[in-house]
């Protein structure tokens, strides 16, 4: 996935400033692509430029609120339907596990709970984003809940597994 196309989506719904835009990424994309606030505001520059979007309203000390063009809207739809998503294989955390019989088993357990215990505080952080979207009805929510459970059933499942892996050290 594209910065470029999260970008889009976001302004699918409706025109945003660059800082809207950063707190929606917050709220509801940083858990499948997170953005920085010069990595964000580098990329509505390129769409601008690439026709992709346009400047709809300005106001003080510069805020500019972006919106979707034809093109752009266009480009986001061709990108949904017709460019095969990439699937990330490579994992550094399970690179460590497999190696994990280079350290001690104290060592190796350890590692295996601590990931668990950053997935348990990455599962309460999202678990927070779904009672936000709990009674809210708009495309992004409605999708975006769908996103969530993705990273709601994940989460549960490598802390499972975590745990499954830290008994089978002996």
């Amino acid at each position: 996935m594209s910065l470029r196309h999260a970008v889009l989506g976001l302004l699918s719904e409706g025109p945003a400033s660059g800082y809207d835009l950063l707190k929606m990424f917050d709220l509801s994309l940083s858990n499948v692509w997170p953005a920085t606030q010069s990595q964000l505001y580098a990329e509505l520059g390129k769409l601008a430029d690439a026709g992709l979007v346009d400047v709809s309203a300005e106001g003080p000390r510069g805020r500019k609120e972006y919106a979707i063009t034809e093109e752009g809207l266009a480009e986001l739809r061709r990108w949904i339907t017709e460019v095969e998503p990439t699937r990330v294989l490579r994992s550094d955390m399970l690179l460590r596990v497999f190696f994990l019989a280079q350290v001690s088993p104290e060592q190796a357990r350890a590692y295996l709970g601590h990931q668990a215990d950053r997935v348990r505080k990455q599962l309460e952080r999202l678990e927070g984003i779904r009672e936000f979207l709990e009674n809210r009805h708009d495309n992004l929510s409605e999708y975006g809940r769908m996103t969530l459970e993705y990273g709601l059933r994940l989460g549960k499942a490598q802390v499972e597994w975590a745990e499954w892996a830290e008994g089978q050290i002996r």
